[in-house]
């Protein structure tokens, strides 16, 4: 039987503000990728989020990005390498410090927004990336967009890796995702989201914004938790799955 990770990002409240969401998308997924405090969250949420994934038995992984409350992390900032090793070794530790304290065990990392579409090319700091993870925790399991330099850059170094897929994203000619500025670059619709996660997995396809056939690996799908649609298309996507014979399981 086919098994696939299901991930969404979550933890992304401030203050007294909470992600409407997040409590039905925890029932729904396998693994949470939770904000690290940089782009979003501190450290009140991150501790509510860890705690509450532990106790559904939901896999924890950080998710560090820019630091960027305003631009909530997707405006490129053009750090150099050494910065972007510093952010993301300061927030991977954090939350596994905290993960520590909840009486769990953080798992695996994947970049947030600007940060991780950069290391989709960006050799040098998908470099800087890998070697910040490497330094806090080399068992760690690093997830990044399949075929991308973050995945190559860290299998250089020895980490492990898994690949991910996003169901509710466009892809762009050649693999990438399209930037949330243009058209297709969003997807709303839970059975399309539904079909297309099902295809992604048994077949290893998508069709890009161009309508050309991509072939992909993926051993985590990402449906993002801040959608307004989020636990819609979870259980639909959850549903396409499990009538197509593939089985859920955290990758890490």
């Amino acid at each position: 039987m086919r098994t696939i990770d299901l991930n969404a990002d979550l933890g992304e409240g401030f203050g007294h503000y909470r992600v409407p969401s997040d409590e039905a998308v925890l029932d729904l997924v396998t693994s949470v990728n939770v904000a690290c405090g940089f782009h979003a969250g501190d450290p009140v949420v991150m501790r509510e989020t860890v705690e509450r994934a532990a106790a559904r038995g939901v896999t924890i992984g950080a998710h560090p990005g820019y630091p960027d409350l305003l631009g909530f992390g997707r405006r490129e900032l053009g750090a150099t390498p050494p910065e972007i090793e510093a952010y993301v070794v300061a927030q991977v530790g954090a939350l596994a410090g905290v993960c520590a304290a909840a009486g769990t065990t953080l798992r695996y990392v994947k970049p947030h927004g600007a940060l991780y579409n950069r290391a989709v090319h960006d050799r040098a700091a998908a470099d800087a990336i890998a070697r910040a993870v490497l330094g806090v925790d080399r068992g760690l399991v690093l997830l990044g967009l399949g075929g991308s330099q973050l995945v190559a850059a860290a299998r250089t170094l020895g980490l492990r890796t898994a690949d991910e897929a996003f169901v509710d994203r466009g892809y762009a000619p050649g693999g990438s995702l399209v930037p949330r500025s243009q058209p297709g670059a969003l997807l709303d619709d839970p059975d399309a989201c539904a079909v297309r996660a099902v295809r992604m997995v048994t077949a290893g396809r998508v069709t890009d914004v161009a309508g050309t056939e991509i072939e992909l690996h993926a051993d985590s799908l990402c449906v993002h938790g801040d959608g307004p649609r989020a636990p819609d298309l979870l259980r639909a996507v959850r549903a396409g799955l499990d009538a197509a014979g593939v089985r859920l399981a955290p990758f890490a």
